[in-house]
């Protein structure tokens, strides 16, 4: 949780002082120093878990072509008749099963609000003043067009736009990039940009995730039989049409597998969050699980390398649906490794991530 001084550093928006041009007119507008901004995008997060903000909410993320690319002559009425009558209710269960209650948002904002704090503090020690440090969301709030527009505002001239996804996948960092580039269109003066391609092979990443996975199996009495990588899943068609989400998702396991010393029969990519009729990515996570248990199996660890923070895809679906599907099967003993979310090892990951796309814009003080 933020401590009073990093959530005041983090909501420090304002301005550099901002002054007339040294041989413009006294009329001229006045115009704040120089800044590059570095702006984290998240997935996306519903304000609250009632019937009304989850329809917001799921209109927004379901509309998205780059998250179901079925025609809207078809998708559309199915959508706004039948889905968004219905999945409200149960997602905004889902949701209140995990709602950090004591600040009034999901997981997801708190963690990312922790993640940015950090980074903020570790770019000022690199950078100082040069730089601005916030986040935006996908879907939801605060909205990537409000963000932009507040950094054009305080000066960022240049703008180091970081969606928080290890793997590439049009569902997810493209679709982030798409709302980042639309929402310069609005900005009369548009900030030099850049994105930050996919880490999932970065090696202070993959060191993270070994150094979280050693730490959970240093506090077990005995090691797991098996430890899966979950990764959230995408249509098989995808990979078939040149999407490299699944290729990048089996290396980071294959790194990570290295990195720990393990044997192949130790660790196993499989993909979860399956949605609609088609084939997606397999194994499924949650078919699999049971037939680790069934092959006999009864104590697994589970983690989700492709997620930077916890969600409701690690916290209602891993740690409830798919624990359930293990148990049922005869599982006996289930443990779901966090994500890196805040962890000192993962921010110092983030931030060289950052140090390396800043090169030839800003040197490091």
């Amino acid at each position: 949780m933020l401590d009073a001084k990093s959530s005041a550093a983090l909501t420090d928006l304002a301005p550099m002082e901002a002054k007339c041009p040294i041989h413009a007119d006294a009329d001229h507008p006045k115009v704040p120093p120089a800044r590059t901004g570095i702006l984290l995008a998240n997935l996306g997060t519903p304000d609250n878990y009632d019937y009304w903000s989850m329809r917001r909410y799921l209109n927004e993320f379901l509309s998205d072509r780059r998250v179901i690319d079925y025609s809207p002559w078809i998708w559309q009425p199915l959508l706004q008749l039948i889905i968004l009558t219905k999945r409200p209710f149960s997602s905004g269960a889902a949701y209140k099963s995990i709602w950090n209650h004591e600040a009034g948002e999901s997981p997801l904002m708190t963690i990312t609000k922790d993640q940015t704090a950090k980074i903020k503090e570790a770019m000022h020690d690199r950078y100082g003043d040069q730089v601005m440090v916030d986040f935006c969301m996908r879907y939801g709030n605060p909205s990537t067009k409000s963000k932009v527009r507040a950094m054009r505002e305080a000066g960022c001239q240049r703008i180091l736009f970081f969606p928080l996804y290890p793997h590439y996948a049009g569902a997810t960092s493209a679709t982030a990039n798409d709302e980042f580039f639309r929402s310069l269109t609005h900005e009369k003066w548009q900030p030099a940009v850049r994105t930050v391609p996919a880490y999932f092979d970065n090696p202070k990443y993959i060191d993270a995730l070994a150094q979280s996975i050693e730490r959970t199996y240093a506090e077990m009495d005995s090691k797991p039989d098996i430890l899966v990588c979950s990764y959230h899943g995408v249509p098989k068609r995808y990979l078939m049409e040149g999407d490299p989400y699944h290729c990048q998702c089996q290396k980071t396991t294959r790194l990570l597998k290295e990195r720990l010393g393990w044997a192949d029969t130790e660790i196993k990519t499989t993909f979860q969050s399956r949605f609609g009729p088609e084939e997606w990515l397999k194994p499924y996570t949650v078919e699999e699980v049971a037939r680790l248990a069934e092959e006999g199996k009864k104590k697994i660890a589970v983690c989700a390398p492709a997620f930077s923070a916890d969600c409701i895809e690690t916290l209602e679906e891993i740690n409830e649906e798919i624990k359930e599907s293990f148990e049922e099967a005869g599982g006996e003993e289930f443990t779901y490794i966090p994500c890196l979310n805040d962890d000192d090892a993962h921010i110092e990951a983030l931030s060289s991530v950052i140090d390396d796309n800043l090169a030839g814009w800003l040197s490091r003080g």
